[in-house]
């Protein structure tokens, strides 16, 4: 008796620890998308730059002729 009381503990703690585990990997998955579309807006918002940048330089360069 002690036996299956036992090892239906032990089952038990096992699903947990599988529940736990999932429920990591699903965090760690959320970041992983976070950081690729924060990673994205960035280079976005690095290439505007840039362009605003380019324009203003050309527009300068005009001026001076």
């Amino acid at each position: 008796m002690r036996m299956l009381v036992a090892v239906a503990v032990a089952a038990m703690l096992a699903g947990c620890g599988l529940e736990t585990a999932s429920t990591a990997a699903t965090a760690a998955s959320l970041k992983k998308q976070e950081l690729e579309q924060g990673q994205k807006t960035m280079q976005r918002a690095q290439q505007k730059i840039d362009s605003a940048v380019q324009q203003m330089q050309d527009s300068a360069a005009r001026a001076d002729k």
